[in-house]
């Protein structure tokens, strides 16, 4: 999976032109990415999951792992898997400090959603800290709601599931 388009909130005089790879989860750029990621939450919340603990399967098909690049550079990457028949969860989305407010994000969600629905998902699920304001509004902005962790032994304080559904028309 390849895909160029322009970012579509990107203001005209910075506009973004992202590619979007699919990539292993052991891949150097996604590890780069998701200990970043790492990073920036024990800065937000005093701890964090290690990303080299998910199991590079959960990615397999019908899972996708996806890397964006700005001019050749890794600047996000994100992943999804399927829960149970119905259901996709995103996990380690993330998009370098440099590249925000160009609308990738926005633009990986969409790629992310647009692979669930057509591994057959009809709800997509995700968790993200309630610390993180960004993430919190650019999935707001894209329909998510919260929901019940999904998640055992998460802290409400701390954590923030969200859902949507999915079908021809959200993604």
């Amino acid at each position: 999976m390849t895909s160029t388009p322009a970012a579509p909130d990107a203001p005209a005089t910075t506009r973004l032109t992202p590619s979007v790879t699919a990539a292993p989860y052991d891949h150097p750029d996604a590890r780069r990415l998701t200990q970043v990621l790492r990073a920036e939450q024990l800065g937000l919340y005093g701890f964090a999951d290690d990303p080299d603990t998910t199991p590079e399967a959960d990615f397999d098909p019908p899972g996708l792992f996806l890397i964006v690049h700005i001019d050749g550079e890794p600047v996000g990457c994100g992943g999804i898997r399927l829960l149970d028949e119905h259901t996709a969860e995103i996990k380690r989305m993330y998009v370098a400090e440099r590249a925000r407010g160009h609308g990738i994000g926005r633009y990986l969600l969409e790629q992310l959603e647009q692979h669930a629905v057509s591994r057959g998902a009809t709800r997509i699920m995700l968790e993200t800290g309630r610390r993180n304001t960004a993430a919190l509004a650019l999935y707001h902005r894209s329909g998510y709601v919260p929901c019940p962790s999904y998640v055992p032994g998460r802290d409400h304080t701390i954590n923030r599931a969200m859902t949507k559904p999915l079908g021809s028309s959200s993604a």
